[in-house]
């Protein structure tokens, strides 16, 4: 069974894992480093109503995580968020990422939310797509803001005005 829900301190560790899960890739987060869960403990502490983390749950299993995070912190962003989404590995291509995503999108209007964005590396086509799905458009384009190592990323701003 399916369930998106507000998460709770227990599933941090899940969280955790499936965010540092992405890191070797290269083309998810800008982090270079696992993080750990007494790092993110405050991050979690500090969600609210208007700001939340949902997960998605299968069975007894977090699958995937979508966080709503202010854009910018001025009062006049404060209908403007940033949507980021991560999926377990044996998860992927399940439409967890278009389930959480979907969620987000719908019950933006109940938490004051005018317009969704999301920072994602170009590189990353998965994503790009599944929020272009949805129809959020390229608003920005940075390119070679990141660099692993040799390796460069371009980052794009994908934004949907509701």
């Amino acid at each position: 069974m399916r369930t998106i829900r507000d998460a709770t301190e227990a599933d941090l560790p899940a969280i955790v894992s499936i965010y540092n899960s992405t890191i070797l890739s290269r083309i998810v987060t800008a982090d270079v480093e696992p993080v750990t869960v007494e790092s993110r403990l405050a991050w979690l502490r500090n969600r609210s109503r208007q700001r939340p983390l949902w997960v998605m749950q299968i069975d007894e299993q977090i699958a995937g995580w979508l966080s709503v995070g202010s854009f910018y912190g001025r009062p006049a962003y404060a209908e403007t968020v940033e949507l980021s989404v991560y999926v377990a590995d044996p998860y992927r291509r399940q439409g967890i990422g278009k389930a959480l995503l979907e969620h987000a999108i719908a019950l933006s209007p109940t938490l004051q939310i005018t317009t969704l964005l999301g920072f994602i590396f170009a590189e990353n086509v998965p994503s790009v797509t599944l929020f272009k799905q949805f129809g959020f458009q390229q608003w920005g384009y940075l390119p070679t803001v990141a660099r692993f190592g040799a390796e460069e990323r371009n980052l794009v701003i994908l934004g949907k005005k509701l």
